[in-house]
């Protein structure tokens, strides 16, 4: 199959590329549709249970609990690498 990208979401293909996380351009489209499937499947529940979560994260911001860029990065790896490990 081949695919016709317009320039901004080639862009963004390129950009996920040159992040290191993506080994070439079929991982990126695999990724990005298996993150949508997800989501598409998510119960109210959850995106309750999500929206809250991300209200803590507000608050705490609000409060000046915040961490530095290395230690966000690294604890986003780290669930990043749990996720892959739990996709297999």
């Amino acid at each position: 199959m081949q695919l016709n990208v317009p320039p901004d979401l080639e862009t963004l293909i390129n950009r996920r590329l040159s992040s290191g996380g993506y080994t070439n351009v079929e991982e990126v489209l695999r990724r990005a549709l298996e993150t949508q499937d997800a989501e598409e499947s998510w119960t109210d529940e959850e995106r309750r249970a999500l929206s809250a979560h991300i209200e803590v994260g507000y608050l705490q911001a609000e409060r000046g609990e915040l961490i530095d860029g290395t230690q966000a990065r690294r604890e986003i790896q780290a669930m990043k690498d749990r996720w892959r490990l739990f996709k297999r």
